[in-house]
């Protein structure tokens, strides 16, 4: 990694086609500028990371998120009483034959 110390106004060239300009200074941050052609990206990482996640999870299917989520309940001792007293309730207020 190349590190450069610039002052504002300074630029840094990126071979022939992109310039960094740094166009403030502050207590805690640094504005930068950045001037590349159209069809050169240009996008911060975080949001590189977050478009890879929600893409990554979109892909995950409906039925894989399901099947374990049922798997853990199924497992869970106090959602299982709690179905089993709801069954209860249910067959008690059912009309008799």
């Amino acid at each position: 990694m190349l590190m450069m110390s610039r002052r504002a106004g300074e630029t840094i060239l990126i071979g022939d086609r992109i310039e960094i300009v740094i166009a403030h200074i502050g207590r805690s941050r640094v504005k930068v500028g950045i001037r590349a052609p159209r069809d050169t990206p240009v996008i911060a990482r975080e949001l590189k990371l977050v478009r890879e996640e929600n893409r990554a999870a979109a892909g995950a299917g409906p039925v894989a998120d399901w099947g374990g989520l049922l798997a853990r309940l199924e497992t869970s001792p106090q959602v299982s009483a709690a179905l089993t007293d709801k069954d209860i309730a249910r067959q008690e207020a059912a009309p008799k034959n």
